[in-house]
């Protein structure tokens, strides 16, 4: 971390207000001379969003600009945005910081540290918002008199993918159950309707049973079970042994993975 703390850009930004961050009066396009490097968004991991709970992915990045300016007198505001130009991203549609903090890194540069701001009702309103998003940077300086001298877009520092969230159940019967006798294993895949917002059927989807023996801490693969249209899962095993039965299954390019917590099955 740098020597000093030169400011902070506080709140979340959203709705009229994060509008109104990125359309600030019009000015010709033009060579700022900010630079910005050392991006690291969401500790390079993808961002999953459900239907109703905020996300924060965390954002750090190095920034310098001209001599003749200070922090107060320039603005690098990060962005997310997909489908569109970086322009037109940072006007509507885009998801933008929530908050962040910037440190001296020399005269004319600072090392800065914060999040982005997703609210899923108002950020997220169709599936295929389950992308892989651009990150851009909206850069700006001002004069003394608060006019806005030149501003550009610094695009093509980097990308993240955004996902639907999904989850999963599990439920083993009969609890107890004889040795030998059969069990049944059922559950429900779902994820995240960002049109609806509210979790809806994950239909079609693989998921693996996975048994855990009772004293020990590592899961084993059953069997591979796809869901069926309304994102039900059924198979039947043989009880042999006290333990946990779980669902799981991995991330997609558009949905993030789930595991059911293990629900216990005493085998007399």
């Amino acid at each position: 971390m740098s020597t000093g703390r030169i400011g902070t850009v506080a709140a979340a930004l959203v709705g009229a207000l994060a509008l109104a961050a990125f359309t600030a009066p019009a000015a010709e396009a033009a060579d700022t001379g900010i630079a910005v490097s050392k991006v690291v968004l969401n500790k390079g991991k993808p961002i999953v969003v459900g239907t109703t709970a905020e996300v924060e992915p965390t954002i750090s990045f190095h920034v310098s600009w001209p001599s003749g300016y200070t922090q107060s007198t320039v603005d690098f505001d990060p962005f997310l945005y997909h489908g569109t130009s970086a322009a037109k991203g940072a006007d509507s549609g885009g998801i933008y910081p929530g908050s962040y903090t910037c440190y001296d890194s020399g005269t004319h540069a600072a090392d800065c540290e914060g999040t982005l701001y997703i609210d899923p009702p108002h950020r997220l309103d169709s599936n295929s918002d389950a992308t892989t998003w651009k990150l851009a940077f909206h850069a700006m300086l001002w004069t003394k008199s608060g006019q806005v001298k030149s501003e550009e877009y610094l695009t093509g520092k980097g990308s993240v993918a955004v996902k639907r969230a999904a989850k999963v159940t599990v439920n083993a019967s009969p609890e107890p159950v004889k040795k030998g006798k059969t069990l049944t294993v059922t559950g429900k895949a779902t994820r995240a309707d960002w049109v609806k917002h509210k979790y809806a059927a994950y239909g079609s989807k693989l998921a693996k049973l996975q048994f855990r023996k009772a004293g020990t801490s590592t899961y084993s693969t059953v069997k591979t079970v796809r869901a069926n249209s309304s994102g039900a899962l059924k198979t039947t095993v043989k009880a042999s042994v006290d333990g946990y039965w779980r669902w799981t299954f991995g991330e997609t390019a558009t949905t993030g993975g789930a595991t059911a917590a293990g629900d216990y099955v005493d085998v007399k």
